[in-house]
C-alpha cells in the first residue's frame, strides 16, 4: 500500500478465564459430575470468531472517517489476516510491550485483547511507543509453560506450542508432546494465567467474545462423537472451526488420553475405528495411554500389598 501515511492500531479486550461462570478447575468438576471428564478451551474464543467481529468494526470506522472528511479514504484492515509484525506496530502505537511470554502486555490492562490494525491513506498524529520492559525478572511465564516453548529471548518455539498444536498443526501432534498438552482442546491460556500484569485485566471483556452457546469447558467423549455437520453447526461463528473437524477430534483424543479415566476407554476404542487416521491414531494412543496408568497402578497396588 504505497499511500499508507499512517497505522491505526486497535486493542479490544476479551474476558479473561477467571471471569467465566463455567472457568474453574476441571478436575474438581469431573468429581462433582459423576466423574464427567472436561476440556478446555482458550478463554480469546469463548465468543464469536473475531475475525468476522473486528472486520465489520473497522469497517464502520472507515465510514466514520470518511464522512468527517467528505471523501473516500485509500486504507487496509487487518486482524490476524496478514503477514504484518502486529505487536510490533501495536508497540510502536503505545499500546504495551512485547512481553516474555511474546505476547503484547498493557501496563493498566494486562494482555487479554486482540489486536486490529487500518492502514491508512492519511497523515494522523502519531502516539508515543511504549519502550520500556516492563517484565523486570519475572519469570513466571517461562516457568509455567507446559512444553516450556518460550524461550529466554522474547521468542517462542512455535513448534511446541499447544495453541500451535491444537489449531494450527494440520497432521499428528509428535507423541512426546501428547502429554504436555494436558485437557487443552483449542489453544492455552497457561503463560497469561500466570502473569502478574493480568491482574489489572478486566474482569469481563468485549461481549461478543464472552461465552455464548459454547461452554468453556467441554464434556470431552461428547465432543468425540459429534459428527462432521454437527461440528460444523456448532462452531460455524467461532474461532473453534480453525483446525477443522477432523483436527478437533486429534485434540479431543489427546485430552481423554491425559486425563486418563478409564470410564473414557469405551469412547476411545469406538474411536479407533473412525475412518479418518488423524482421529484413529489419536484414539488408539489415548487408549493406551489409561490402559498403561492402569497397569501401573495395579502394579503398586501389588507391591504394597507384598510388603
Amino acid at each position: 500500500m504505497p499511500e499508507c501515511k499512517s497505522i491505526i492500531v486497535l486493542g479490544t479486550p476479551y474476558s479473561p478465564p477467571s471471569s467465566n461462570k463455567h472457568e474453574f478447575d476441571s478436575r474438581e468438576q469431573s468429581n462433582q459430575d459423576n466423574n464427567v471428564v472436561r476440556g478446555r478451551i482458550a478463554s480469546y474464543a469463548w465468543g464469536l470468531d473475531y475475525h468476522d467481529v473486528l472486520i465489520k468494526r473497522m469497517g464502520d470506522l472507515i465510514e466514520f472517517i470518511e464522512s468527517r472528511l467528505g471523501e473516500p479514504v485509500p486504507y487496509r484492515s487487518y486482524t490476524d489476516t496478514a503477514p504484518i509484525l502486529e505487536r510490533e506496530l501495536a508497540q510502536r502505537a503505545g499500546i504495551g510491550w512485547i512481553g516474555k511470554n511474546t505476547c503484547l502486555i498493557n501496563p493498566k490492562h494486562g494482555s487479554y485483547f486482540l489486536l486490529a490494525e487500518i492502514f491508512l491513506g492519511i497523515s494522523l498524529e502519531l502516539d508515543a511507543a511504549i519502550t520500556t520492559d516492563q517484565c523486570g525478572t519475572c519469570t513466571r511465564c517461562l516457568d509455567a509453560c507446559p512444553t516450556q516453548c518460550i524461550l529466554p529471548d522474547r521468542t517462542l518455539d512455535a513448534r511446541r506450542c499447544i495453541s500451535y498444536l491444537t489449531i494450527e498443526l494440520k497432521e499428528e501432534i509428535p507423541v512426546e508432546l501428547r502429554p504436555l498438552i494436558g485437557d487443552w482442546v483449542f489453544g492455552c491460556d497457561v503463560c497469561q494465567m500466570v502473569c502478574p500484569w493480568n491482574r489489572f485485566a478486566a474482569p469481563q471483556g468485549d461481549g461478543s467474545f464472552a461465552s455464548q452457546e459454547i461452554n468453556p469447558l467441554l464434556v470431552l467423549d461428547r465432543e468425540l462423537f459429534m459428527d462432521h455437520e454437527a461440528f460444523n453447526r456448532r462452531y460455524r461463528n467461532s474461532p473453534v472451526k480453525r483446525p477443522k473437524h477432523r483436527g478437533y477430534l486429534r485434540n479431543v483424543a489427546v485430552a481423554l488420553g491425559n486425563r486418563g479415566d478409564p470410564s473414557n476407554l469405551l469412547a476411545l476404542e469406538k474411536a479407533e475405528n473412525d475412518p479418518e487416521p488423524l482421529v484413529s491414531s489419536h484414539a488408539i494412543w489415548a487408549k493406551n495411554q489409561i490402559l498403561n496408568r492402569m497397569k501401573a497402578r495395579s502394579d503398586e497396588k501389588i507391591i504394597d500389598s507384598n510388603q
